[in-house]
């Protein structure tokens, strides 16, 4: 196995080139690295034993941790780790020693971690490596020569160089007015808060408007696109529902391809949101595709930033239901949608109810047809 070099000794480019790489490969290495180091703070001179010597960890500890955290596998003596990987190592444990991550918790908010910031890196790094590639190719032609991967990836340490600390600081901010933001919703709550019993310690159950808005006919309309099409039109649809969710005061809790999942604290914005997507997505003139939605209202179980009950369920099974162009609510998101017309003493909605529906897992559902008055 390959180790990576630490200070001094001989990695790639330098005395440790494979016999036969040209000078185009020794380049893209050394860069390669520097974009590594920028990353990192320094080159990989540290093995999984130090590490965990170190921070004062359990050697088994920090291979857990590493392996939660979507990490590539590597020996316990390979060359790979770094101070930064120290520090996490021994914040890790302070935060265990915090309750933060205690037994019931730590394997699941880890591996969230591990994964959220394994995509955003994904997008993140597809995206620098475009602009490099357009900006060493923009080089290339004023100086007449064709752009080759080492340009690119030279490029692309320049721009790293200048670009991580902005985005780690917008990162942070961002991290930090989401919070603030769930923190405050979670204090305004905490009266209908309730404990969610001994199966699910440490989470919360709130009662929610759940609501699915999924894309009619997206099969056979992505089997005419091209990628960068189909890309193009499924990140507008992202886009625009995101926009719609978060102006009328939802919370978007994930994008499913051609479907996004979002709750509210209230039925009626739950509508609003389905039925302004609806109305979109009816304009001719409105790049927005044409969906269909379901909504359900009832105790929710918040996990990680993730959903979870039977209400979820029932929001996804009354979307399936869904004729184009049409939102089905609950009985119970029904219930307080008259309840709420009843108190502004005029009809905001219209209702219509169909036949009960059998669905897996309901054999007796009853949906309504929503539509604004």
């Amino acid at each position: 196995m390959d180790q990576a070099s630490g200070p001094g000794e001989a990695g790639p480019g330098q005395g440790g080139t494979p016999p036969g790489a040209g000078s185009t490969g020794a380049s893209a290495g050394v860069s390669a690295d520097r974009v590594e180091q920028l990353l990192l703070g320094h080159a990989p001179h540290l093995t999984r034993i130090e590490v965990s010597e170190r921070a004062g960890v359990p050697l088994e500890l920090a291979r857990e941790l590493w392996r939660l955290l979507g990490f590539a596998d590597t020996a316990d003596d390979d060359v790979a780790f770094t101070e930064a990987d120290v520090e996490a190592l021994r914040l890790s444990a302070e935060l265990t020693g915090l309750g933060v991550l205690g037994q019931d918790s730590q394997a699941a908010l880890v591996r969230t971690w591990g994964r959220s910031f394994a995509r955003l890196a994904e997008w993140q790094t597809t995206l620098l490596a475009r602009v490099a590639a357009e900006h060493a190719a923009g080089e290339a032609g004023a100086d007449g020569d064709p752009a080759d991967p080492a340009g690119t990836v030279e490029a692309m340490a320049a721009l790293v160089a200048e670009v991580l600390p902005r985005v780690e600081q917008l990162q942070t901010y961002a991290w930090k007015r989401h919070l603030a933001g769930a923190s405050s919703r979670l204090l305004a709550l905490s009266d209908q808060a309730a404990s969610a019993g001994p199966d699910a310690p440490g989470e919360t159950v709130l009662p929610q408007a759940v609501c699915f808005v999924d894309i009619v006919g997206f099969t056979s309309r992505s089997k005419s696109l091209r990628e960068a099409e189909l890309v193009a039109w499924i990140e507008e649809f992202e886009h625009v529902s995101s926009s719609v969710v978060v102006e009328r005061g939802g919370r978007v809790i994930k994008n499913i391809g051609d479907e996004v999942l979002l709750v509210a604290d209230d039925v009626a914005t739950a509508a609003e949101i389905a039925l302004e997507m609806l109305r979109r997505g009816d304009d001719p003139d409105d790049g927005f595709p044409a969906v269909r939605a379901g909504v359900a209202y009832g105790d929710v179980v918040l996990r990680l930033g993730d959903v979870l009950g039977p209400t979820v369920n029932i929001a996804a099974r009354l979307t399936s239901l869904a004729r184009p162009g049409t939102v089905l609510v609950d009985e119970r998101a029904h219930e307080r949608l008259v309840a709420l017309d009843a108190e502004r003493d005029r009809a905001a909605y219209t209702f219509r109810r169909p036949q009960r529906a059998s669905v897996k897992g309901y054999s007796r559902l009853q949906p309504w047809v929503l539509r604004r008055a």
